[in-house]
């Protein structure tokens, strides 16, 4: 009997086992699904970056200034070798290098990451940084000391380009859902 117990047994024994791979692999997708949009939002917002510049340079740059919407709006390219708004332009080895780390911790934060709104916060993050430090890398006067390219020029307000667009966004994002009280992995806290 005590056999007998054990053979029919047997088949109920390995369902709480098979209960536990459903119930993780159903957090596994939700997880990988966020973190490749923050990666998709990140390469679009990068390429989307990469691509204006190099029609600005192209195209615009040693040329006069175009206006979109009268005087208010032009596109007019200029290189800035500082942060936002021309601020510290004898600083551009430190902001290559603050660029960097914050490619690394969004990098890091990305394994916890289970909120589609901080994916896209993020990855607005990521692609802008990518973007700026592309040009703090690889464009003239010389390596880590490059300047950006700006190009998007509103009246009474300092030339930007589309990373610093993307960085903007995602850091108002951040700080939105901040303040509701929603982290990175997905919980909602009151305070």
């Amino acid at each position: 009997m005590a056999e007998a117990e054990r053979i029919i047994g047997t088949p109920d024994t390995p369902e709480p086992a098979a209960a536990e791979p459903e119930q993780s692999g159903a957090e596994r997708p939700r997880g990988k699904r966020r973190i490749a949009v923050l990666f998709g939002v990140a390469a679009f917002a990068y390429a989307l970056d990469l691509v204006s510049k190099m029609i600005v340079v192209a195209k615009l740059e040693h040329h006069p200034p175009i206006e979109i919407i009268g005087d208010w709006l032009k596109f007019e390219a200029i290189r800035n070798a500082g942060a936002a708004f021309g601020f510290g332009e004898a600083f551009t080895v430190i902001f290559t290098v603050i660029a960097a780390a914050v490619i690394v911790v969004i990098a890091r934060l990305a394994r916890k990451l289970y909120s589609l709104p901080w994916a896209i916060a993020l990855g607005l993050l990521l692609g802008g940084a990518l973007g700026n430090l592309t040009d703090r890398i690889f464009r003239s006067p010389g390596v880590f000391e490059g300047a950006v390219v700006d190009f998007i020029a509103p009246k009474h307000f300092a030339v930007f380009n589309l990373a610093d667009s993307a960085i903007v966004c995602g850091g108002i994002l951040i700080v939105l859902l901040s303040f509701r009280g929603l982290d990175p992995d997905g919980t909602v806290h009151k305070d």
